[in-house]
């Protein structure tokens, strides 16, 4: 498959200026340059893909109670905005096929982390898979997936083979390109700590690519692009693709 990579990635859409894994997000990554976003599908009590980060409900909704314990009917009503400010008050959480539609509407191309609640890491890729071939169409670029989860990845590879996909880490382990190589990844997402120059040019040299988040620093940004780091997650896509620019 064919892996290419942008340079910049709005993280949750553009978590720095807008509320994360909204619509609204999304608008806003779009309105900053961004081409590629990056956001995280989970699965409400009754299986419908969403866009949410945390298992709980509590930060971004102020609702308590679980996401995978909620059915899509009662999350579709939530507020997700207000926590970021009252410009975004009523901002909806999303489905997946509500995020991808608005993607082709903006010109923007999905990184679709895979993000499973606790004991349903395959039930989740393959809905996200279902959901994401039902609206993605087949004369754009393939969508572009991520996980922390090895059986998601390797459940969206099973029915997806066409799909490129990486694999995220939070910290490097010795064992990556094992893993990388089992899960058909053509990248490497890793912490962008994490990261050093030998460590870049090893990734590099052996034909993966390498994504780095959470990137908002102008000057890291520019520091890991010159050690051949292929994409940057980052909270502000405007700033950091003004500062890889100077």
């Amino acid at each position: 498959m064919e892996l290419r990579l942008p340079t910049v990635i709005g993280h949750r859409g553009a978590a720095a200026q807008a509320p994360e894994n909204t619509l609204a997000g999304l608008r806003v990554a779009a309105e900053q340059g961004a081409t590629w976003v990056e956001f995280d599908a989970m699965l409400s009590a009754d299986g419908v893909p969403i866009l949410f980060h945390d298992d709980s409900l509590q930060r971004t909704t102020g609702r308590d109670g679980l996401v995978a314990e909620t059915d899509w009917r009662v999350l579709r009503e939530l507020d997700a905005g207000s926590y970021f400010g009252e410009a975004f008050a009523d901002e909806r959480v999303p489905s997946l096929a509500e995020a991808l539609n608005l993607l082709l509407d903006l010109g923007l191309h999905p990184n679709i982390e895979i993000k499973p609640t606790p004991g349903r890491d395959v039930e989740t890729a393959v809905r996200v898979v279902e959901v994401t071939a039902e609206v993605w169409p087949r004369d754009r670029q393939a969508p572009y997936f991520c996980s922390f989860s090895a059986m998601a990845l390797a459940a969206q590879r099973a029915l997806r083979p066409d799909w490129p996909s990486g694999f995220n880490g939070l910290r490097h382990e010795a064992d990556w390109q094992e893993r990388l190589r089992a899960l058909g990844c053509g990248a490497y997402h890793l912490l962008e700590r994490e990261i050093t120059p030998d460590l870049a040019a090893t990734i590099k040299a052996a034909g993966y690519g390498l994504v780095s988040f959470t990137v908002n620093d102008p000057a890291r940004a520019r520091a890991l692009r010159g050690w051949g780091v292929d994409s940057l997650v980052t909270d502000s896509p405007r700033e950091i693709l003004a500062a890889l620019a100077a």
